[in-house]
């Protein structure tokens, strides 16, 4: 050992280090143990980089040295880099920020820029920080936990538009990046503009890690919404979240507004507060703030019809019976479903089922059998407008054959059916307010290599109708989700 570090010299470590690497990395793949692979890197960082203290109980020993001045041009690439870095910094916050971290962040470039006038190392530290954080933060994204907003009301009242929550990408297993070159932190746009924020230089195929469980029943899941059509990768569609209603192999129908799963009525799921749209009728009309304050109904779910005095509103089961009984309620009754859902171009941008050939709507669907990987089943012209966005394009375009669903026309034309084994499972998502949430009902299924990972809890809450302190949501800090 001794010769061996005498040839190599000051290569020694780094040779030892890549040679075990490549040991290590041999025996993850055969136990097939990927979370491993990150060992390598946390030994880097104790041997090469020491960016954290992993024996912070350890004195270190002060070495006698003489710190050399770092070359002209480094100090000048410091320099901008954290002019640079503040600038986004401060840009970022003015466009999404509010007035106080604006203050906040404006005062930290203050600071910066005067520390960059008189003394640079405390720069160069202050950048060296930064960096590490911004791989430090990647990381965790990416593989770990992920923070999410709730932007729509599809979810009501279970989730609340405004809540911020912690999407777990352990939970079902962190799905590896299938764009990895793009802009840290930032999902498919460049905060403030349209532009995208990734390169397509480089495409790595579908693979997830292994998870601590799998999706099950009512799961409030994340998932890249899989119809969209905006030319973006799978990784890069915009961020969904709904409720598993059924899982691959289920077989499910709604009549009436009440969802089967496997012939069995949907569970009452604890946490499941289920909302649907009414008509009431009333004597002098309804005060949209008297609504909310009372029984937390947002005026945008409260609206006029053309008839005088009858309003819609979607609100939950348990509010309606106590608004049957106030005396400006003249009566209550149930809305049906919109029988137009296939048609609307913006809620089914992929023309799932399109022209509804089946005669289904919100409240009457189905039956639908959600596929299952390695299943086989008989493809014909009669069920096929069902699995037609699976055949042609998540087994088709979005894997490199742009040639499945020409061939399997070509076999039903030729035979008048044909079989068909799918590739991936698949899951059927839908909102807890039923009558207000365009889900799998109107875009179809949601493959297994869209999923992002499983809603945790809130750990903010915003209420765009209040103002100060009661804008928090202060009941709703780290709940879990259900």
């Amino acid at each position: 050992m001794d010769k061996i570090k005498k040839i190599l010299g000051s290569y020694f470590k780094i040779t030892a280090f890549l040679i075990f690497t490549i040991i290590w990395s041999i025996f993850i793949y055969l136990i097939q143990g990927e979370w491993l692979y990150f060992i390598p890197l946390v030994l880097a960082d104790v041997i090469f980089f020491e960016t954290i203290p992993w024996f912070f109980w350890k004195k270190k020993k002060k070495k006698e040295k003489i710190q050399k001045e770092d070359p002209k041009i480094v100090r000048i690439a410091h320099t901008i880099l954290a002019i640079v870095l503040a600038t986004i910094a401060c840009s970022i916050v003015f466009l999404i920020g509010s007035g106080f971290t604006v203050i906040i962040i404006a005062c930290v470039f203050i600071y910066l820029i005067k520390a960059i006038l008189k003394n640079y190392n405390e720069v160069k530290s202050w950048n060296n920080a930064i960096l590490f954080a911004i791989i430090a933060a990647s990381i965790l994204r990416t593989f770990l936990i992920e923070a999410y907003t709730i932007p729509t009301s599809s979810m009501e009242k279970s989730m609340l538009v405004g809540d911020f929550l912690f999407v777990s990408k352990v939970a079902y297993g962190p799905r590896v990046p299938m764009t990895p070159l793009a802009i840290p932190l930032v999902h498919h746009s460049i905060p403030g503009t349209k532009k995208k924020s990734y390169s397509e230089k480089i495409k790595l195929p579908y693979h997830r890690m292994k998870g601590t469980n799998t999706i099950k029943r009512n799961d409030c899941v994340v998932f890249n919404w899989p119809a969209e059509r905006e030319g973006r990768p799978i990784d890069k569609k915009e961020n969904y979240v709904k409720r598993c209603v059924a899982l691959p192999g289920d077989k499910i129908k709604i009549e009436n507004g009440i969802l089967f799963v496997n012939n069995n009525p949907e569970d009452a799921y604890e946490g499941k507060k289920k909302q649907r749209r009414y008509l009431v009728k009333t004597k002098n009309g309804l005060d949209k703030r008297k609504l909310y304050e009372d029984y937390d109904i947002y005026p945008v779910d409260v609206g006029l019809t053309r008839s005088r005095g009858i309003y819609w509103l979607y609100t939950t089961e348990k509010n309606i019976s106590i608004l049957e009984s106030k005396p400006f309620i003249d009566s209550i009754w149930a809305m049906g479903g919109s029988k137009d859902i296939f048609d609307n171009k913006t809620m089914n941008p992929d023309y799932f089922l399109v022209h509804n050939p089946y005669n289904w709507d919100e409240e009457n669907y189905g039956p639908i059998s959600i596929p299952k990987k390695g299943e086989t089943i008989t493809i014909t012209e009669e069920n096929l407008p069902i699995f037609k966005q699976i055949i042609k394009r998540y087994e088709g375009e979005e894997m490199g054959d742009s040639e499945n669903f020409n061939r399997i026309m070509k076999e039903i034309q030729k035979n008048g059916s044909t079989q068909y084994t799918f590739k991936m499972n698949y899951y059927w998502m839908m909102g807890d307010n039923r009558q207000n949430s365009a889900d799998s009902r109107f875009w179809g299924f949601v493959p297994e290599n869209h999923i992002v990972g499983k809603a945790l809890f809130t750990w903010m809450s915003w209420d765009k109708y209040k103002e100060g302190w009661p804008k928090i949501r202060w009941n709703r800090l780290f709940r879990s989700v259900k």
